[in-house]
């Protein structure tokens, strides 16, 4: 009699440890939950479930943790799922505008070597007017830009 209760207790023992899903059907269960997170990866082993990659922010790692607790077999979670650090902001530098004296000196440097065209400042506006050719155009235009104006008006006519 005692052999058949040794006996009937051990394949009771095996028949309950059989029934517990395998750490690598639990894994695949996993995996196939979470297969919209990308950069998350389980592993399981001796059913504790341990998350890793990266998660956009806390909600998804919080999801994700529910998401793998949720799955028969997994005794634990470890979540190492890392939330990236913000980018930080990008701050444009502020616009420096010459002072209407500052411009007056430089624009009269920078017109003097251009036939034809004369140059007015006023309230950190430039106005071109004049004659110039087509080819010196350009370098006029980016020679004014560069002395920092408010704004350039082009009132010029093209030869």
């Amino acid at each position: 009699m005692k052999i058949k209760s040794i006996l009937l207790g051990t394949v009771l023992a095996f028949s309950l440890f059989a029934c517990t899903p395998k750490d690598a059907d639990i894994q695949k269960e996993i995996a196939a939950k979470i297969a919209d997170t990308p950069g998350v990866q389980v592993t399981v082993v001796d059913g504790v479930a341990t998350i890793l990659g990266t998660c956009k922010d806390d909600a998804v790692k919080q999801n994700v943790e529910r998401t793998v607790q949720s799955v028969k077999g997994v005794k634990s979670v470890v979540n190492n799922c890392e939330i990236p650090a913000p980018e930080p902001e990008v701050t444009a530098a502020p616009v420096e505008i010459n002072t209407d004296s500052v411009l007056n000196t430089s624009i009269n440097e920078v017109v003097k070597t251009y036939d034809g065209v004369t140059a007015t400042v006023a309230n950190g506006v430039v106005t071109l007017s004049g004659t110039i050719k087509r080819d010196q155009l350009p370098n006029l235009i980016k020679s004014v830009q560069e002395l920092k104006p408010k704004k350039v008006e082009n009132k010029l006519t093209i030869k």
